[in-house]
């Protein structure tokens, strides 16, 4: 199974401004283009920092007058890479409390920024999309179970399975790869089993 990562879901097209972007030209940039923060550039295009909306109102309540994005921003830029899971940047922006990271290459260079609005999307996926997945990636090609030994029903991203497994062990295997397939809110466990391989006979006199 592919997970989208954060360079499928991330904004190429990034809204930045310098070190030197005054304070009221970052005020309208939030505002024209409906976003939370900025990255701010150094002359290499690497984030030295983030200025958010929380900044920009610390600043005014301050009543420190007009000044320029470096002094305002929080730095470092907390950054994400594109090779990350989506459950990677969203623990990150839990951690940080930020709404937004920057996406930087391996030089460090921005290529991008990640919102939580993007990681949302994956729970806009199409139950159809769903349970295909879980039928042709979790179930055959992944645990080798025939299409017709179980049934999987998607609502909202709340996923059933009904059906008979061979083994007791697959059960939570299977559960456990459904809940990581993006776009599932939760996997409700209907399954039987046909063996129980889990209980163990009384170990050989020695």
């Amino acid at each position: 199974m592919r997970h989208r990562t954060v360079a499928d879901l991330m904004t190429p097209e990034a809204v930045v401004v310098q070190r030197g972007t005054p304070f009221k030209e970052i005020a309208r940039l939030l505002d024209e283009y409906d976003i939370t923060a900025v990255p701010v550039l150094d002359e290499n295009d690497q984030p030295v920092g983030v200025v958010s909306e929380a900044d920009l109102l610390r600043r005014q309540i301050a009543k420190l007058g007009a000044t320029t994005a470096e002094a305002i921003m929080t730095s470092p830029a907390v950054v994400a890479r594109p090779g990350w899971s989506v459950v990677e940047a969203a623990k990150t922006m839990e951690k940080k409390r930020v709404k937004r990271l920057p996406v930087v290459d391996d030089s460090g260079r921005l290529i991008g920024v990640i919102s939580r609005s993007d990681l949302v999307q994956l729970f806009l996926r199409r139950d159809r999309a769903i349970q295909e997945e879980v039928l042709e990636e979790v179930l055959t090609r992944t645990l080798g179970v025939a299409p017709s030994a179980v049934t999987v029903e998607v609502s909202d991203g709340h996923v059933t399975l009904t059906g008979s497994l061979e083994r007791k062990s697959l059960v939570p295997i299977a559960v456990r790869l459904c809940e990581s397939v993006d776009g599932v809110v939760e996997v409700v466990d209907r399954l039987s089993y046909l063996r129980d391989d889990t209980v163990h006979g009384p170990a050989a006199p020695e």
